[in-house]
């Protein structure tokens, strides 16, 4: 973990990144009855999402974010809880019909490098979540945090059955 503290500069989601790293190791595995999706899947979908908000984070224009209530974003927000098999994973996230170790690490090098470009941006940066509307720089971050230990927890109970 030392070595990918030099990566990046904060700990925001280091320790998730290092664990969907360590689960690379398992990429194959599924069991139906916790997800029908694989291991790998839920992998490569947690660094889809990561990367894509990074980048429209990044290429957002601050000056444009307008905070609006949204129930669905205060209850999650709230409660720490994405539940299981609600919500529909834009097509832009989804994983290859074929998932190879290879990119997964790839992917997992960019994500270290996203998250240290974002570090920096404006509070007003901003993406448009499709359930949770416009969400600025920190409510991404802690969507993204949600979001990948919401799939973090399917892979460990994946793992364990």
């Amino acid at each position: 973990m030392s070595n990918r503290k030099r990566l990046l500069k904060s700990t925001f989601l280091l320790e998730e990144i290092v664990e969907l790293e360590k689960m690379i190791a398992h990429s194959e595995i599924c069991a139906t009855p916790i997800s029908s999706k694989s291991i790998d899947w839920h992998i490569d979908h947690s660094l889809k999402v990561i990367l894509k908000i990074s980048k429209a984070l990044k290429y957002s224009e601050p000056v444009t974010f307008q905070w609006k209530f949204n129930l669905i974003r205060s209850i999650i927000f709230l409660t720490r809880y994405i539940p299981r098999g609600k919500g529909k994973a834009p097509k832009v996230v989804l994983p290859p019909d074929k998932i190879l170790k290879k990119d997964l690490l790839l992917q997992i090098n960019k994500v270290y490098q996203n998250l240290n470009e974002i570090e920096n941006l404006p509070a007003s940066s901003n993406f448009e979540h499709p359930y949770f509307g416009s969400l600025n720089l920190k409510m991404s971050q802690k969507f993204l945090k949600l979001h990948t230990n919401h799939h973090l927890k399917i892979i460990r109970d994946i793992k364990a059955y």
